[in-house]
């Protein structure tokens, strides 16, 4: 059954990995109003407006839960916004551990689309040191390698799959999916 999960879980992955270049795809935060065995309605944070959505056949649930430095274990794939700092490294400012289902989602090191003239870096940690008390930790990713450095405070989550049981009416949620001829379809609902 977890095993079974977790394939789920990964294919889902790669399949959003694909959507995520797909103008057809959609994200939204909102509250729970119901969920059955092939709809989900949600009212949007956004717009205040409730919308009823399909389910996908292999739609999976996540939560983000609080983690810390100390969490972050080589091997781990991990996802991490930095922001180039004067002294030319990227200083980590939030850092997502990846269950092994999402390992190689979206893996890579690029230039976010903000503000804040942010990378993303999507990659396999292969070390890690302390000097004078932040993190330095080397990724590696597509046969490059890159240095992080996690300064105290930098926010840690770990995502984790969950029940989804949890999904029910009061939730807050994360959902995600494509725009399909028929209507929304929901892939992935994020517990917030």
């Amino acid at each position: 059954m977890r095993t079974k999960l977790f394939i789920g879980i990964f294919l889902t992955f790669v399949a959003a990995l694909a959507q995520a270049q797909s103008p057809n795809t959609f994200a939204f935060n909102g509250t729970v109003n119901s969920i059955d065995a092939s709809s989900l309605s949600v009212t949007s944070e956004e717009g205040g407006a409730a919308e009823t959505l399909r389910l996908g056949p292999n739609w999976v649930v996540l939560q983000n839960r609080p983690a810390s430095l100390a969490d972050i274990k080589a091997n781990d794939f991990i996802a991490s916004a930095a922001v180039r700092k004067a002294d030319g490294k990227l200083h980590s400012t939030e850092l997502r551990i990846f269950p092994d289902a999402m390992r190689g989602l979206g893996e890579g090191q690029r230039p976010m689309n903000d503000m804040q003239n942010q990378t993303m870096t999507n990659a396999t940690v292969s070390g890690a040191a302390i000097v004078n008390g932040s993190n330095i930790i080397t990724v590696k990713f597509q046969g490059r390698e890159s240095e992080l450095i996690l300064d105290p405070g930098v926010p840690v989550t770990a995502i984790l799959p969950v029940d989804p049981s949890m999904v029910k009416a009061g939730a807050r949620v994360r959902v995600q999916g494509i725009k399909a001829a028929e209507g929304a379809v929901v892939s992935r609902i994020t517990l917030r």
